[in-house]
């Protein structure tokens, strides 16, 4: 059986975003934030196994390009992240009860649709699952299987807790870009050695000429 995925991307207020970065990025923290979450939905959108992408946000700025792409807009209650991501999930329950259940972290610029539909497959074996982070303390995927209890656990170090709550950790290989999330510089020039998308790399060809 094939199965579909809603995928929920959750996008923080942009004021607040990246704040990490935030030296780097100066002035045009918005911009990037907003370039780096149009790569992640752009790149989701692009994966076959994908219905929809739903993004949860309470910020216009991030609203208007993502929705332009092609993502459904749902507002953020503003009660933290996971509950962001139950809401989206609660969408995605409403419009596609029959569809697997995804959550997927907005900061992952260099995503490839080959690497996530990778991911996803080997997803769709388990009850519940996730895909750790490059420095495998976090979590950048979670999903479940259609009819499963939707309960991520995302926030601190999560893949402990995902581990800890009976999700199958996904160690496949060949999907490091499911696995790049960018907080740091550091993470954003290993993304760059991945090949940004070309929203992200548009930011940082002009702001960073040489190297970011």
């Amino acid at each position: 059986m094939n199965i579909r995925w809603s995928l929920v991307i959750p996008v923080k207020t942009l004021v607040v975003a990246k704040t990490r970065l935030a030296a780097a990025t100066g002035q045009h923290r918005t911009e990037f934030a907003v370039a780096v979450a149009s790569d992640t939905v752009a790149a989701a959108l692009a994966c076959p196994p994908v219905a929809r992408v739903i993004v949860v946000t309470a910020d216009p700025a991030a609203a208007g390009p993502l929705a332009a792409l092609g993502a459904d807009v749902v507002p953020d209650p503003d009660r933290g992240l996971n509950t962001a991501l139950r809401t989206g999930a609660a969408h995605a329950a409403r419009v596609a009860s029959a569809d697997a259940v995804g959550a997927l972290q907005a900061d992952l610029p260099a995503l490839r649709p080959a690497e996530l539909e990778v991911a996803l497959a080997a997803a769709a074996e388990f009850d519940q699952s996730f895909v750790p982070d490059a420095l495998d303390v976090g979590t950048t995927f979670y999903g479940v299987r259609p009819g499963v209890v939707f309960s991520p656990r995302f926030g601190g170090e999560s893949r402990a807790k995902h581990l800890a709550g009976g999700a199958k950790e996904l160690s496949v290989p060949g999907i490091d870009s499911v696995r790049r999330d960018v907080d740091t510089p550091d993470d954003l020039r290993a993304a760059v050695a991945l090949g940004l998308g070309p929203h992200t790399a548009a930011v940082v060809a002009r702001l960073w000429p040489e190297s970011p």
